[in-house]
């Protein structure tokens, strides 16, 4: 199966949702961190390290925090938009520009996608749209 490319139209037609999903997301993942620092501290492991499963063991309280992460997750995916970056709020869409397969870069508080990157590139690589990018090809 191909990959779903994205005009600029349909990518930023997503963003209310994705506002409202990335909002619970960072809330959430804030609120999940603090646990697995304490978690950390208390066993003396490396935060990096902790797996959800032995988070749920030790914290059980944290299992609907986990599991609304997860959902969320699935909505982005859902969408067609691939997560970069939590902190940020960094979502992708794929899609095509002068014939090359890059990805549209939205971040959390932009009102509309503006800037794309190349697949290696990533958010350090954003290079904004312009008219000529966006615009509609077709074949006459």
């Amino acid at each position: 199966m191909s990959e779903r490319l994205f005009t600029v139209h349909e990518a930023n037609a997503l963003i209310p949702k994705l506002e409202l999903i990335m909002s619970q997301l960072q809330c959430h993942g804030a609120t999940l961190s603090t646990h697995i620092d304490e978690v950390a501290h208390a066993t003396g492991q490396s935060p990096e390290t902790l797996t959800s499963t032995q988070l749920i063991e030790l914290r059980p309280e944290l299992s609907p925090i986990i599991e609304a992460l997860e959902t969320l997750l699935a909505e982005i995916e859902g969408c067609g938009g691939e997560l970069k970056g939590l902190d940020l709020g960094l979502v992708d869409f794929p899609t095509e520009i002068d014939g090359e397969v890059v990805l549209l870069c939205w971040q959390y508080g932009e009102k509309e996608i503006a800037y794309y990157h190349s697949r290696q590139a990533g958010f350090a690589g954003r290079k904004p749209l312009n008219a000529s990018s966006t615009r509609t090809r077709y074949l006459q």
